[in-house]
């Protein structure tokens, strides 16, 4: 009898113990695959950083992490977590919330690759009083965070709100925080201006056409559930350009801010077609600000742009892409994978793609193999010519023949401006 039990009963554990362990070696394999796929990738926002004394190795945080179903952010190997694919990972910070042994910090840049941060309160107010951040100038590039952030800052500035006939405040940005801050302000009642200098969607309107863009439920006032898992470019513009006609906020488009500056308890802010005075700014507009440049003869023509919008319109052209983030590589890749595509040459300074996610590595790969892509790693462009671009690479200077050039070598954070206004950037490598 005691035999037949121990038949009965142990001979399925055992099953199921050896199934778990066949289980975890499995995801292990896959973790280490992922882990030296990804080679020297780094985190372009925040991130987390596992303590392995404390990890038990439960993988509640691979469960937890939104992006691991099509990205393997996390993985185990030796029996604890690690970041196994760090450029896929846009900072939801689920993966912290899931840990039960608090063996996970969330931290900006690393080591090697700082990150400039404004520092800003909990209430998202930056070191100067009455001017808070939102977004992705605050670190957070995620379309979700922004949302929440935006919000968040309002209804901030909504408990401080004062009847003394100035606006409210003044929204700089009408991206993903700007967009839902303007909601947010409406929907309070503040007297509120929102000021955009180019079109609403910010840095998503200057995504390549058709790009995905990831996102996750947000709730935003006079909309509701924002509940995207993953768009296109084109759809999540489309939704946002209905929500603005239905709900009537009001955004001044094509308007720069130039200059903000102390006025009593408040601000004077100047842009290049007006003046406003406001109890509080909220700066909403995101990393990039201006383009950053090359600096080399010929960059001046009008052939060079720093953004690609439609690949369709370099078809039978040979066109130059310059950097090695994913705008770069995702700008090179969509020309490339163009039907009549004449040819693009990617160049990076750098002698590894480690700012870039692996599966627009994988495209350029791909693209590269199939002979519509050539790369050439550690170069250097140093003129720009009509018909042709000089570029320096292996110890000499070649000359390709050229009718366009995207250079997408990130931007220069408008750190200049923010201490001008007096607000505190604090460079962070790999610290909370």
């Amino acid at each position: 009898m005691d035999t037949l039990a121990y038949v009965v009963y142990g001979l399925p554990c055992a099953l199921l113990v050896l199934w778990g362990v066949s289980r975890r070696r499995r995801l292990e394999r896959r973790s280490a695959r992922a882990q030296e796929h990804s080679g020297a990738a780094e985190p372009a926002s925040l991130h987390p950083v596992i303590d392995p004394t404390r990890c038990i190795g439960c993988g509640s945080c691979l469960k937890a992490c939104p992006e691991q179903a099509h990205h393997p952010v996390l993985g185990l190997i030796g029996g604890r977590a690690v970041l196994t694919s760090p450029g896929d990972c846009i900072g939801h910070g689920a993966c912290k919330a899931a840990c039960p042994v608090n063996a996970i910090t969330l931290v900006f840049g690393s080591e090697r690759r700082g990150v400039d941060i404004p520092l800003i309160s909990p209430e998202f107010e930056s070191s100067v009083p009455g001017i808070f951040i939102a977004g992705e100038l605050g670190g957070m590039g995620l379309i979700r965070n922004a949302l929440e952030q935006g919000r968040q800052a309002i209804e901030s500035i909504a408990r401080r709100r004062m009847t003394d006939g100035r606006l409210d405040v003044v929204i700089v940005g009408a991206g993903p925080a700007g967009f839902a801050a303007t909601l947010t302000a409406k929907s309070r009642g503040l007297r509120y201006v929102t000021l955009e200098q180019e079109s609403l969607g910010g840095a998503v309107f200057q995504y390549p056409r058709g790009k995905l863009v990831m996102t996750a439920p947000a709730t935003v006032p006079l909309l509701g559930t924002v509940n995207f898992r993953q768009t296109s470019k084109e759809d999540l513009l489309s939704f946002w350009q209905k929500a603005e006609r239905s709900s009537g906020v009001t955004i001044n488009y094509r308007e720069r801010v130039e200059d903000i500056s102390p006025a009593g308890d408040g601000f004077t802010v100047k842009t290049n077609a007006g003046t406003y005075t406001t109890r509080s700014v909220l700066l909403a507009i995101g990393r990039r600000g201006s383009p950053r440049k090359l600096g080399v003869p010929g960059e001046d023509m009008p052939k060079v742009v720093y953004r690609l919008i439609d690949p369709e319109q370099y078809v039978g052209k040979e066109v130059l892409v310059v950097g090695g983030g994913d705008s770069a590589l995702e700008a090179a890749a969509s020309i490339a994978e163009e039907p009549g595509c004449a040819g693009v040459v990617l160049s990076y300074r750098g002698a590894q793609f480690d700012r870039a996610k692996g599966r627009n590595r994988d495209r350029i790969q791909s693209a590269s193999s199939g002979g519509r892509l050539k790369v050439l790693m550690s170069s250097n462009v140093k003129r720009i010519g009509a018909g042709a671009v000089s570029i320096e690479h292996g110890g000499a200077t070649v000359d390709l023949h050229n009718d366009a050039v995207i250079v997408s070598a990130g931007g220069v954070l408008p750190s200049d401006f923010l201490r001008r206004v007096g607000i505190h950037v604090e460079t962070k490598y790999g610290v909370e």
